[in-house]
């Protein structure tokens, strides 16, 4: 049997034709995903000169200003700074526990952001249960603080860890009820959901105005679930030296560093997307829409604008998150489990109530 050489060069390229398909479909499958990580770095290291500039308008004092232009590149300047550092390791500590802590508070909050809708239609995953998938990934970050505190052989580590623990347990569950209380107005757990119940009634559909008082304490608690002053008691200076941080150098305390403002970013994230309607936003988004001659055919300026506005509500409450730790002293540990347990709790439960029997009278 004679085959034309002609029959093989097309055999073959068929066969790189469907193997160049293969690689295109592994590329657009891991490209969002690659692109959400490349934005969420920037935008840590964004935060991080935003607190570093504000905190010194408050403390009057100069900011960084020589590493780049305004001092943009500081952050990154001290994160491979931290890279090239030996890192220790206690030599009677627990090994494994003390090198995979700083991973799992990493890993842990990176996959909250999958579930948050940025834009118009632009959510990495759109889940039935987003937002508690959010609140069961989070609970998993003071786990890997307590091992990290553990595996440390340090007394002043291992009460880092317990306060972090007992921390996200008293206020992860006034958390919840508020998220429970948004997702029966919306009637969804879904993330996408939620923003287009809000979407209904323009700005005076926000969730801000029905759960007022959800509101503040959904603030505060994540707020606390951060460890951000005056809530920081796991690492407090004064009674633990740095806390669960204290036996860690190099990049597995820049981890640390990392989950800190990654868990700031993600639950200004979801205060904008619970309360303050996502990326709606109604005279301002109608006015460039008509000005631009947008409409929802052209899909990449909408979740263009749609991103902008979410990205501009979240730094709006990333300010307020800022201010605060340079404002405010720190509290007790009695003081904050008191906040959590007796008013937060109560609070929170009473507002879950009056949204229930409302829902209830409104059918």
């Amino acid at each position: 049997m004679i085959i034309d050489l002609t029959e093989i060069q097309d055999i073959h390229f068929f066969f790189r034709l469907e193997s160049f398909k293969e690689i295109y479909g592994i590329i657009w499958v891991f490209a969002p995903i690659l692109i959400l990580i490349l934005g969420i770095t920037i935008s840590v290291l964004a935060i991080v000169w935003l607190e570093r500039e504000i905190s010194a308008g408050i403390q009057q004092r100069i900011g960084p200003e020589y590493t780049g232009p305004f001092g943009v590149l500081q952050a990154l300047a001290d994160g491979t700074k931290l890279l090239f550092k030996e890192n220790l390791i206690p030599s009677r500590g627990d090994i494994r526990l003390f090198s995979i802590g700083p991973s799992i508070s990493v890993i842990s909050i990176i996959i909250s952001y999958s579930v948050i809708p940025f834009g118009y239609n632009f959510v990495l995953s759109d889940l039935n249960i987003g937002v508690f998938l959010w609140i069961a990934i989070s609970s998993i970050a003071p786990i890997g603080l307590l091992m990290s505190g553990y595996g440390s052989n340090n007394k002043y580590s291992f009460l880092g860890g317990l306060r972090a623990a007992a921390q996200s347990i008293s206020y992860e569950i006034p958390l919840t009820l508020c998220v429970l209380s948004i997702s029966l107005l919306s009637n969804s757990l879904s993330t996408v959901d939620i923003v287009d119940a809000q979407s209904k009634y323009g700005f005076w559909g926000w969730n801000l105005w029905r759960q007022p008082m959800g509101f503040i304490v959904f603030l505060i608690s994540s707020l606390a679930e951060c460890e951000r002053l005056p809530f920081d008691l796991p690492e407090a200076e004064e009674e633990l030296v740095a806390g669960y941080q204290t036996e860690y150098s190099g990049i597995k305390f820049g981890l640390f560093y990392v989950a800190s403002y990654l868990n700031l970013f993600i639950s200004s994230l979801f205060v904008t997307v619970l309360y303050f309607g996502g990326s709606n936003i109604s005279i301002p988004y109608i006015f460039v829409s008509d000005f631009f001659q947008i409409n929802q055919t052209y899909g990449v300026f909408v979740t263009i604008i749609g991103i902008f506005i979410t990205l501009a509500k979240t730094y709006l409450f990333l300010f307020v998150s800022i201010a605060t730790r340079w404002t405010l002293p720190r509290l007790r540990i009695d003081q904050l489990l008191n906040l959590g347990w007796k008013f937060l709790l109560p609070i929170s439960l009473g507002n879950l109530l009056l949204t229930t029997s409302s829902q209830l009278f409104s059918l």
